[in-house]
């Protein structure tokens, strides 16, 4: 569903992202970790189409991102580090505008609205100004946004950010329901319990190369130190050992 092929990303004299290979297939819900700066937000701008490669190929369900960007974007639902939404509009007027620009019917995006207000506890902020809007309001209208469409791919960066517990664990559940509906999900974040708990496979970047990819239990059988937590699992990696 999501190829990237010897993808590299300049600006400049800096290489974001180097040589990067990388498969997340149907059915997968992919964990990207890495530190700061390490690429994982520039690698989904490449994927989403808000940023070209310097070189290399990204395609989503088979669709060349550069060369047919229209067709390869209506496969996907893009969950942003900073969520954005007009500020003079309310949240339900956000999501018809979106429904419309994915050529959605009228009763289509009524309902689907209601689905996922209902879903996600909008209340009585769906017909407040965006302008009212706490981040983590923002964040849960961002998230009913990219889920409208009922999209083959979704990408998300840093979803928890400003989420209560509740909104984080229903998010948490919506994503892995997208996975067992078969769609390809592809999860960058800091959080690695939540890496942990919702991933079927993990990929760590660093310096904008690929360190490893594998499954958790993959992970723990070829660690040195016999760790058994995502996140002790990282430290070793980072740290070379």
């Amino acid at each position: 569903m999501i190829e990237l092929e010897n993808v590299t990303k300049n600006f400049g004299d800096v290489t974001a992202v180097r040589d990067l290979n990388l498969s997340v297939s149907k059915g997968e819900l992919f964990g990207f970790i890495g530190p700061n700066g390490a690429g994982k937000t520039t690698t989904i701008k490449m994927i989403v189409g808000l940023l070209r490669p310097t070189s290399g190929r990204v395609t989503v369900d088979g669709i060349d991102i550069r060369t047919e960007p229209e067709r390869a974007k209506s496969r996907i639902g893009y969950i942003p580090d900073s969520p954005f939404i007009y500020s003079s509009l309310t949240g339900r007027e956000f999501l018809w505008f979106i429904g419309h620009l994915y050529r959605m019917k009228a009763s289509e995006i009524k309902d689907k609205i209601e689905d996922l207000f209902e879903y996600m506890e909008i209340g009585e902020w769906a017909d407040s100004r965006a302008e009212e809007y706490s981040h983590g309001m923002r964040q849960k209208i961002v998230i009913c946004s990219a889920l409208m469409h009922d999209p083959k791919v979704v990408l998300v960066d840093e979803p928890m950010v400003g989420l209560d517990p509740k909104s984080a664990r229903k998010v948490k559940v919506a994503l892995t329901e997208r996975v067992e509906n078969g769609a390809a999900v592809f999860v960058s974040t800091h959080s690695l319990p939540v890496a942990e708990e919702i991933c079927t496979r993990v990929g760590l970047i660093d310096k904008g190369a690929m360190v490893a990819t594998g499954t958790v239990d993959e992970f723990r059988k070829s660690s040195k130190r016999g760790a058994r937590s995502l996140e002790d699992i990282y430290m070793e990696i980072t740290e070379g050992g």
